[in-house]
Formats: C-alpha cells, sequence, structure tokens
C-alpha cells in the first residue's frame, strides 16, 4: 500500500477513536433537558442534579431581581435621622397589602455603642419600633404609625424592637420581632425573640411580655442572638427560621437556624440539626412545591444563592444569581394556609443600607420583583447576564491602604 493511502487511513481512525474514547461519541451539541446515559464530568453530573434544569432560564428556583423606589415615605432629606428597614412579608387583608417593619426617628444619626445614649443610637436598628403601611398597589403606601412600641424596661425589648414579621394563624395575627435588652453593638447583641398577638392587622397589638425563643445556652452557636424571626405554617405546625451571629468579633459568621411550634406563643424547640442553612445575611424563605425554598445573601460559603428543602430542613444550592434583595419580606400569598404544593413568589419589600454616607445611616424600604413563581413565566427575569457601566464598578475601588500595598510591591520588584 502506498504511503499518500495509509496516511489518510490512519488519520481517520485516530478520529474515530479519539470520538470513541470509552465507547462514547462527543457531548452532544444540543444540550439534552434530560441527564445522558453516559459518563461525564463531575461538573456536567451536577448540572443535571444539583439543579431542576440544566439551563437556568428553566429553573424555576433561578431570577434575576429588580427594584423600584417606593413612594409614600418621607425621610427627613437624609439626614439619617430616619430609617426604615427589614420589612416583614406582605401579606393582603382588608382589601389591600399590609407590611411591617422596624423605624427610627431619633435625634442624630447612629453613633456606635461607646456614645450612644437613652436617645442617641447605637446602630441603625437600636432606639427603634415596629410601624406599618398599607397600600392599594404595593408601590404608594401610606404610613399607618406604629404597631409595638418598645415595652418599658425591664420587659423584652425595652432598648429595641426590631425585624419583625407576620404569622397568620386560625384567624389572628401575630408579629414575632427581636428584643433588644441593651444598646446593639455592646456585646453580642442580647435580643431573644418576643412576640404580640391581635385579631386584625390594625391591631391593637397585645404582647405577650415573654421571651418565645431564647438564645442558646452558653457555648451554643445561637448564645447571644436571635435575629430574623421568619414563620411559616408548614406540616400544619409553626417553622420559624432565625439567624445568629458567632464564631467571634468583629468577623462574626452568619448561620440560619430553626424552631418548631404547634402555637404561635410556643414552646418552640429547636431543631437538633441547627443550623440549618450555613450562609445568608438575614432570612427570607416561602413555600415552593413540597417544600421550602429559601434567599441565602451576602454572608458564608454559599451567598447569593437560592436553595431548597424538599423536608423544610435540610437546604441544597438550586441556582446561583446576583444583586438579591436584603432583607426580603416577599408577598406570600401560601405561607400560612399550610399548603401542599407552594406556588413561589414573584414580589415584596426590601431595603437598602448606607443610602448616603456612613455618617448619615440610615436604610429605606424598596421594592424587589423577581419570578421565583410556578405559575409566571417572564423570561426577562430568567435572563443570565447584568451589564453594569464602568462607573458602577469604578466605585468599589481600591483603599489607599491597598493601593500603598501595591505600589510597596511594585517597588520591591526594582
Amino acid at each position: 500500500m502506498k504511503l499518500k493511502t495509509i496516511v489518510p487511513a490512519l488519520t481517520i481512525c485516530m478520529s474515530v477513536l479519539c470520538n470513541q474514547s470509552n465507547g462514547q461519541d462527543g457531548f452532544p451539541f444540543k444540550l439534552p433537558k434530560e441527564k445522558p446515559d453516559r459518563k461525564m464530568s463531575a461538573a456536567m453530573e451536577r448540572n443535571y442534579t444539583a439543579y431542576s434544569a440544566p439551563r437556568p432560564e428553566h429553573n424555576e428556583l433561578y431570577s434575576l431581581f429588580k427594584y423600584t423606589e417606593l413612594k409614600g415615605f418621607d425621610y427627613n432629606n437624609h439626614d439619617g435621622t430616619i430609617s426604615r428597614r427589614d420589612p416583614s412579608k406582605v401579606i393582603f387583608a382588608n382589601g389591600k397589602y399590609y407590611v411591617w417593619y422596624t423605624h427610627r426617628h431619633t435625634p442624630t444619626p447612629p453613633q456606635g455603642a461607646k456614645r450612644s445614649t437613652d436617645v442617641i443610637p447605637s446602630s441603625d436598628w437600636d432606639l427603634a419600633d415596629i410601624w406599618y403601611a398599607t397600600s392599594e398597589d404595593g408601590f404608594t403606601w401610606q404610613e399607618q404609625g406604629v404597631a409595638v412600641p418598645r415595652p418599658p424596661k425591664p420587659n423584652v425589648g425595652w432598648r429595641s424592637v426590631t425585624t419583625t414579621d407576620i404569622l397568620v394563624w386560625k384567624g389572628k395575627y401575630y408579629l414575632y420581632y427581636q428584643g433588644f435588652m441593651e444598646a446593639s453593638g455592646t456585646r453580642g447583641d442580647d435580643c431573644p425573640v418576643a412576640v404580640s398577638w391581635a385579631d386584625s392587622p390594625d391591631g391593637p397589638w397585645t404582647p405577650h411580655n415573654k421571651v418565645v425563643i431564647a438564645n442558646g445556652g452558653e457555648g451554643e452557636w445561637d448564645q447571644y442572638s436571635i435575629h430574623d424571626p421568619y414563620p411559616i405554617v408548614y406540616k400544619g405546625k409553626i417553622y420559624l427560621y432565625y439567624k445568629s451571629d458567632f464564631d467571634g468579633d468583629p468577623r462574626l459568621v452568619r448561620m440560619q437556624g430553626l424552631a418548631i411550634a404547634d402555637d404561635p406563643l410556643g414552646p418552640f424547640e429547636k431543631h437538633p440539626l441547627n443550623p440549618v442553612i450555613n450562609s445568608g445575611h438575614e432570612t427570607t424563605l416561602f413555600p415552593f412545591k413540597e417544600g421550602i425554598a429559601a434567599l441565602v445573601i451576602r454572608d458564608g460559603n454559599e451567598h447569593n444563592t437560592i436553595q431548597y428543602a424538599k423536608d423544610g430542613v435540610n437546604f441544597e444550592i438550586a441556582s446561583i444569581t446576583s444583586f438579591m434583595p436584603n432583607a426580603a419580606g416577599p408577598f406570600v400569598p401560601d405561607a400560612f394556609i399550610g399548603t401542599k404544593y407552594g406556588r413561589g413568589i414573584t414580589w415584596g419589600l426590601s431595603h437598602f443600607t448606607n443610602v448616603t454616607t456612613w455618617k448619615q445611616n440610615h436604610a429605606v424600604l424598596a421594592r424587589f420583583d423577581c419570578d421565583l413563581s410556578l405559575d409566571v413565566n417572564d423570561p426577562a427575569m430568567k435572563r443570565a447576564h447584568v451589564y453594569l457601566k464602568p462607573q458602577f464598578h469604578y466605585k468599589m475601588g481600591l483603599s489607599d491602604r491597598q493601593k500603598k500595598r501595591i505600589q510597596k510591591a511594585t517597588e520591591n520588584l526594582k
């Protein structure tokens, strides 16, 4: 056989061998919707086993988030003396939407724990009460005033009542909140969970005047703080999720736990697997299909993820996204009906912090929209790219200290 005949034949054989390594052709050009029966890399295995769909736009628990400035709230020219933050879940009652939130109105912006007094706040959530507002459309709100004021000392929350969330249970309304017993930042933010109840979302609210979820024992992860109490009716019980800060100061670790009760006033039993979520700065959860979904923002190894637990306890990453809402309080119509198959969420309220400067530190409420719903199909919410102008990134520039470090490293090379 001539050489010019042998070479093409060898080329064809090598090509076939390469394409049939391990007895398989190359991975299909058209991405299969179902997991293919073939050997795959760990990344491709994960694409089919860790997510509900191989493409993010087909994942019901993936979404971008859109934000809208709210009308109806005054912030005193943003001088830092008025703050609204940490909105509750939004509910619909009496023909309108309701939301509750942390409200601070003090003579000065926050001054830190050492400079705080009975009227000067240590933090943005210090010396705060719980207020509420109503809306006909979810964009323009009418502030209705205080719902739960700080009780007299030494009752739980005498220093500040903050970060509330709502439960509707057997025709009554319950507001859970952090009850601060000292200025925030003094030690470890001593703030067990308290509750007030009412027959109407407009009140009047009757304080239970007892701790319903206590801080953990000495040496336990939640020994100082139970933040962001967040109740959902699930499996006929009250599943109340919360966050705690632990592992030292100033670089605290934030994780989330779960306490379960048969009655809104307790007793609540903390789950033995706590923490049940290893990341996240605030608690935002909602019924989804047979289980519970969670927005996990900012802190921890799994920040900027949306997670899902079919049993409400063992959470797994369902999607990775960006620009998630801070302290989101979604509109969750089926949060309290013991739904067997949760439908998801499409909007709610959240907050933005550091609106001006840290010397005028305060937060503002805003609306977020998304498509984390089985009943909505919004392709614009499912895009995987967020395009930002260069100026956005330049605002996150190097500090003077970092510039000096880089300059010194360059000089050492000369």
